[in-house]
Parts: C-alpha cells; structure tokens; sequence
C-alpha cells in the first residue's frame, strides 16, 4: 500500500499537499499569506483544555515529513503543541467514546465542524463520507464475528482527516486500529504521503474486517440447513436472529460502497496518482464481494425460511392426519361398543320387564311363558347383530 503525494515549499518551510483533501491550509500559528488570510487562529497551551483524570485517549502520535514516529503523548495539548513545532508533520489522535470536553479541544484545534463534532459525540450515525471545508468526515461499520456467541458484534468508527492530521473516534472494540498504525509505522513511505493513506489503511482493514464475519454467517447458514432439514423446533428463532444480523451486516456494506465511491471521485477531482487509485480499487472489489456474499445470504435466509414454514406446515398436516386416523379409530371403536351395547340392552330389557314378579302379570303361568322370552330376547339380539353387520359397526 503505498499513496503518493506532492511537496511544495511555502514560507521557507516544507508542508504536504493533501490531493483527497483540496488545498492545503496555513500551518496554525503561521500568519498567512495572501489575502485571504489563515483558517485558524493563534492558541496559547493554556486555551486547551484536557479532561482530568481518566482520558478518552487511546494514542496520540505525532509523525514528521518522511513518515517517522516523532514522539507519543497523553495529553492532546502536548500533541498540539509538538504539531505546530514540527512543519510537515502529522498527528494521528486515536479516540475511544470521548466526551464534548475532549472533542470540543480537537474542534478549536483544528476547526472541526459543529455537525461532524456532534456526530461523533452522539455516535448512532450510517456510514457515510462529508467535506466540511479541508475537512473530511468519515462514518464506518466496524464488524467481527464472535466464535463463541456465534453472533455478529457491530462498532463505529468516525475518521476526520484534515491537511495535517487523523482524528479516529471509535465507539466499540472493533477495528483494531493498533494493528493500522503498527504496520504503517513499519512502512514510514506510506505515512509520508499523508493523511490520506491513513484513511485508506483504516477503510481497508474494516473491509478486510468483514472476511472473517462472511465466513461465520456462511458457517451458520449451513448449521441452519442442518438443523431445518434435521426437525430441529427452535430453528424458526434462530433463523430470524441470523436474518437480523444479516440485514445489519448489510446496512454497514452497503452505504460503505458509497464512500468508497465518494473517495475514488475525489481522487479524480484532486490528481491522486494511479497508485492510490488501484489501490482505492481493490478495496472496493473487495467491498464489491462482500456485498454480494451478503446479498446471497439474504437470499438463502429467504429460502430457508420458506423450507422451513413447508415442512413445519408438512409435519402439522402430519400430525392432523395422524390425529384424524386416530379419531377415525376411535369412533369405530365406539360403534363396535355402541352395537353390542344394543344387542345386550335388548334380553336384558325382556329379562328386567319379566323379573319385577308381579301377581297380575300377562303370561305369567303360562307353560310356555319362560321358552317365548328366551326366544324373543334371541330374536331381538339377532336381529339388532345382523343390523349393525349390515352398517358395518360391527
């Protein structure tokens, strides 16, 4: 990675011409020349203001014209104060969840604009690229995947990159910005071009962020196949969680190619070498991929839901269907019951009627009394047997 960048020499000292970032202010401090005068104004040490006690500091550096690390400091006004003593320099000023006092200090420091400081403070914000001034701000979606979890951990990183500095504030653990400025402070070229190579490693090492979260939905969306295929019941839940984490993932990928776009636009507008550019390409090819890897997997999560409601629906016709057979069962079994019921019901109604030994009885002392009723309670048990043969309950 290697951005190139121009020289030119203004009031006796040597200051970088930023081509993403238009034309370059007057050093702060510097009167300037021509008539339209400098940007900043003057500041002693004590106009700066530190938060005391516990800082929001993650690192602040300051590097000279080749790309050397000059110094590190914990105070944003040492690092202020060692800018303006060395010209040609840049500080990069790394910031996790400042608070207004810190980012109003960088906002007079370097003439931030109200809308990005607020921004930054209030975070919540979508990926996004503004100029304001010589100013850019840059809005990111930081994201890593949580093997353990195996759940998608979003972060937000906002970048102002200025002619002579790097502001990253980021709210969330990811990316790991120490591991950016570990392999640009190996390769002093690249910090030497400026500002505008450090915004292009932060954007890089975000979207090369995203590969490992790729491969941890991939991994899931086969572990849910799995599961749709195998009758697991709580896969509907996960399905749904996976699909918000995808839709999320999609809403960082998407307006981050916008940027992407903005940037390569700008190195157009501004004659950023063909170097820079390639690289401005790669980068977003490889954005290009991811947001095709996540399109498909939105698309996969459609289908599956839709597998998933067929074979529920599947198995709960199943179920109805076993439920009627058994139904059906039962209810010949109870006609069976019902049909002997009757056919028992009928000699004992004759028995009963003929039992109750009352004097005044017809046929009680008739010889053939006791014959007639085994007969008719035959009879009628016969009858009522052939009866439901015939309708099949028995």
């Amino acid at each position: 990675m290697s951005v190139t960048s121009t020289r030119a020499v203004t009031s006796s000292r040597t200051v970088r011409t930023r081509p993403l970032l238009g034309a370059l202010r007057p050093r702060r401090g510097t009167p300037a020349s021509g008539a339209g005068g400098r940007l900043g104004s003057a500041r002693t040490d004590t106009d700066r203001r530190d938060l005391p006690g516990r800082t929001s500091i993650v690192e602040s550096a300051l590097y000279d014209a080749d790309g050397r690390r000059v110094a590190g400091f914990t105070r944003l006004a040492d690092t202020f104060r060692e800018l303006r003593a060395h010209p040609g320099g840049m500080a990069w000023i790394g910031l996790e969840r400042p608070d207004e006092t810190e980012l109003a200090s960088l906002a007079r420091e370097f003439d931030l604009h109200p809308l990005a400081v607020e921004d930054a403070i209030v975070a919540h914000q979508r990926p996004k690229i503004e100029r304001y001034g010589e100013t850019l701000f840059v809005v990111l979606h930081a994201a890593r995947y949580l093997d353990q979890a195996e759940e998608v951990e979003f972060s937000e990183l906002h970048v102002f990159v200025g002619p002579d500095f790097v502001v990253t504030v980021r709210h969330g653990a990811c990316p790991d910005l120490a591991a950016v400025r570990t392999h640009l402070e190996a390769h002093p070229a690249m910090l030497a071009r400026g500002p505008e190579s450090v915004l292009y490693a932060i954007v890089d090492r975000v979207v090369d962020d995203y590969a490992p979260v790729v491969t941890g939905l991939d991994g899931d969306i086969d572990e849910i196949e799995s599961e749709v295929f195998g009758g697991d019941a709580a896969v509907s839940r996960r399905i749904y969680e996976l699909s918000r984490e995808v839709v999320e993932f999609q809403r960082a990928v998407r307006p981050l190619q916008r940027v992407c776009g903005s940037l390569a636009k700008g190195a157009e507008k501004y004659g950023v070498t063909e170097e820079m550019q390639a690289y401005l390409r790669d980068v977003a090819d490889h954005l290009t991929e991811v947001a095709d890897r996540v399109e498909s997997f939105r698309a996969a999560l459609r289908d599956i839901l839709t597998v998933n409601a067929t074979l529920v629906a599947q198995r709960q016709n199943e179920e109805m269907t076993h439920l009627t057979e058994v139904s059906i069962r039962q209810g010949e079994e109870v006609k069976k019951i019902s049909g002997w019921a009757a056919i028992l019901f009928a000699p004992t109604l004759v028995g009963t009627v003929y039992g109750m030994n009352f004097d005044d009885m017809p046929e009680l002392h008739w010889a053939w009394g006791y014959p007639a009723a085994l007969v008719a309670m035959l009879s009628v048990s016969v009858a009522l047997f052939a009866v439901f043969r015939w309708k099949r309950w028995i």
